[in-house]
């Protein structure tokens, strides 16, 4: 209606170029907390705006070094979830006398609906589904017994 708007932060979502810029920005945001972890012996994982580590730091420890990787700019604030066990994205990892263990997280507001075999998509699609999700659990769980439950 004749108004121009001047956006000073951030990307439009759904663009297919924010998400581009956003992971060059991550790339140089997270470079030295990437260089301290592994300099440290730890695993430093990152899908989107999630990241994963798992090192042998102190609890104390790793929470003053998240307060100064929040210093390093003021619109990423990152928080940290500390234990045996987390679920990240859609696994579930434990940490059991130092041997990992995993398996598929279903999060509280999942609902098991699958497209209908009658629908309009090709058949190449509706066949994919149930061997993607048994792939999915092979790869997910660590052991046997995880995988049939």
């Amino acid at each position: 209606e004749g108004q121009y708007y001047h956006q000073i932060r951030g990307g439009a979502m759904g663009s297919p170029l924010t998400l581009t810029i956003a992971n060059c920005y991550m790339f140089f945001f997270e470079r030295n907390i990437v260089k301290q972890i592994t300099n440290a012996g730890g695993l430093y994982l990152r899908y989107i705006d999630d990241m994963f580590i798992i090192i042998n730091w102190p609890e104390r420890h790793l929470n003053k070094q998240i307060d100064q990787w929040n210093t390093l700019d003021s619109n990423i604030q990152l928080k940290a979830q500390a234990g045996q066990s987390i679920n990240f994205l859609d696994i579930y990892i434990e940490n059991i006398n130092a041997d990992l263990f995993t398996k598929v997280y279903h999060k509280p507001s999942y609902e098991p609906y699958y497209l209908p075999f009658n629908s309009v998509h090709p058949l190449h699609m509706k066949k994919n589904i149930p061997f993607a999700m048994f792939l999915r659990a092979i790869r997910y769980c660590s052991t046997f017994k995880a995988f049939l439950d």
